[in-house]
């Protein structure tokens, strides 16, 4: 079994608060969906860029069911452990289907009341070391340009950014080499 599969640490938020991140697993669909069902309209509209009522059962195998080679998803919860509640999620996906992965789109999701905390920026610090330890040599997002948010997120995770507008979204690819000092 792949390590990342068993990720789990304790991390805390700018606001002092103690969450889990931990690997997501095929056993989160019914997290996901609260946490789904809990999302401002305007959140699932930047994060799918259409409006969304509900997630289907081929979303939540999607967000769900990860192997953690060419995709590679967290979870982030509050709560025990028996009674977790899903408050944030990213992940990064690996855009070639033969080969090595070179360059992986990558995404978050955080509900709104933790918005602000930390949790997109401890995300993609964990997913770019797993990812440059592979071999992955790019991220990159479609971001929509009223998602300052995300566009924050980016610009403050210490990789370099680039940003193209294609149609109505952003395209942003940050490269993950590593600055020699």
């Amino acid at each position: 079994m792949n390590s990342l599969a068993t990720y789990d640490e304790t991390a805390t938020l700018k606001n002092g608060q103690t969450v889990r991140i931990r690997a997501m697993r095929s056993s989160d669909k019914s997290l996901v969906q609260e946490m789904f069902r809990n999302l401002e309209p305007e959140s699932i509209y930047t994060r799918f860029f259409h409006a969304k009522k509900v997630l289907t059962d081929d979303d939540l195998r999607m967000i769900t069911e990860v192997d953690f080679e060419t995709v590679v998803a967290f979870a982030v919860t509050i709560g025990p452990e028996e009674n977790e509640t899903m408050i944030g999620g990213g992940r990064y996906a690996c855009l070639e289907t033969q080969g090595p992965c070179r360059s992986a789109e990558v995404a978050f999701t955080v509900e709104e009341d933790f918005q602000g905390q930390g949790i997109a920026g401890m995300l993609i610090r964990r997913l770019t070391a797993i990812a440059r330890e592979r071999g992955v040599v790019q991220f990159e997002a479609e971001v929509l340009p009223e998602n300052r948010a995300m566009l924050a997120v980016f610009a403050h995770c210490g990789l370099p950014v680039k940003e193209k507008y294609e149609g109505d979204s952003i395209h942003v690819t940050m490269p993950l080499a590593e600055e020699s000092t």
